[in-house]
This record gives structure tokens, sequence and C-alpha cells, in this order.
């Protein structure tokens, strides 16, 4: 009897947990609803070029700086819809999803990138798309859409009355600068280490000259 009970007990406070458990399947079963919470940009599972990566990253943070905060998402292949591969190929479809699944956490502007085009959406709702109807993306892979992500924003965010730095709208102008910047600080690093390098060599050279003397000089003594 007291097995029974409890037993049943053990049941009633599962329940909850197992009433719980597809809802929590089918969340973590959306790659970039995951991503997008904590981070703008979900890149897919093919492979970009690390130069594409860096100038998408410095375009959403600098709408991001300008007052126009959006999440963008790559989608390269049904791979990366996780549980909805059906909405591949539907740009708009996808950005109404996608941005419902993020509401109440992420209130601003979601743009999908598909090979079919471009999709926006808020909250779940579609929005006007500000010229977008005419990018489209010149290829499949990851780095055709992040060049069409990259010629979106400006355009999203000129629309909105928070336009980018000139600059940025170019091609690769910050990504060069912060390119070079890393290679000035990685020479002066190994110039650093070729002094420091050298220094302890000569140290250690005047050393053994010096101890070296010692016994001649306590001899002729």
């Amino acid at each position: 009897m007291k097995a029974r009970l409890l037993a049943g007990a053990l049941l009633l406070l599962l329940a909850p947990a197992a009433a719980l458990a597809p809802v929590a399947a089918l969340a973590d079963g959306d790659p970039a609803s995951d991503v997008l919470l904590s981070q703008d940009v979900f890149f897919p599972y093919t492979q970009i070029s690390p130069q594409l990566e860096r100038q998408l990253y410095a375009t959403s943070a600098q709408a991001r700086r300008s007052g126009y905060p959006i999440k963008v998402a790559l989608i390269a292949s049904p791979a990366d819809l996780g549980v909805v591969p059906a909405l591949f190929g539907k740009p708009q479809a996808y950005a109404r999803f996608l941005s419902a699944e993020l509401a109440g956490v992420v209130r601003v502007p979601v743009l999908v990138v598909m090979p079919a085009g471009v999709g926006l959406a808020v909250q779940g709702q579609g929005r006007g798309q500000g010229g977008l109807a005419q990018i489209k993306p010149s290829g499949a892979g990851a780095d055709a859409l992040a060049s069409a992500a990259m010629t979106a924003i400006p355009r999203l965010a000129t629309a909105a009355g928070r336009p980018l730095p000139a600059r940025l709208t170019s091609s690769g102008e910050g990504a060069s600068s912060t390119t070079l910047r890393r290679a000035l600080i990685e020479m002066l690093g190994l110039a650093l280490l070729a002094g420091v390098g050298i220094g302890t060599a000569l140290l250690a050279r005047s050393r053994r000259q010096r101890f070296g003397r010692r016994p001649d000089s306590a001899v002729t003594s």
C-alpha cells in the first residue's frame, strides 16, 4: 500500500516535467532561435570566409550603435532550420516563425537571408521590407548570404531613420582596417619577443665571460 502511494506521488511530481519535455525539445530544435538569444548573427553550418564573417559582425554592431539593432539569420540549407525544414526557400515565412520564437525576449527586427531571398519580421509579424524585395543572394553559399545581409541592413537602417556610416556600407573597409591593426599588433609582439630573446642571450654571454675569468685571476693572485 505504501509502495503504491509512493509511486502515485512520484507520478504526480513527474507529470509536469513530462508535459514540458516536448515543448523544450521543440524550442531546442530551431538552432537560430537559440543562437540569436545571445548574439546578433546566426551563421549557417556551411563554411563562410573569415573576412565576410567579420564584416557582417561589424555591420550588425554598427547598426546597433546607430540605434537600429537587428537580428540576422543566414539560412543556407534545410539543415539550418532544425525542426522546420519545410520553411526552406520561404524567407518571409521563416522570418515570421523565427521572430515569434524569440518574442518576449527579442523585440527587434529579425532579418532572414536564404538563397531564395530575404524576409523581415518583428514579434511574429511581417514588416515592410524597405526595398528588400530587390535583394537576392548571388549564390547559395554562406558568403553570398552574408553579402546580401550586408546590403540589406544599411537599407533597413536608413528606412528607419537610423542610417549607418557610409564607410561601413563600402566593401571591406572596416574589415581591412581591423586586419591591418591585428597584423601590426602581431608584428609588434614578435619584435618584443625577439628583443627579449636577444637581451637574454647577451646577458647570459656577459655572465659567462665574467665568471669565466675569475679562476684565472685567482691563480695569478
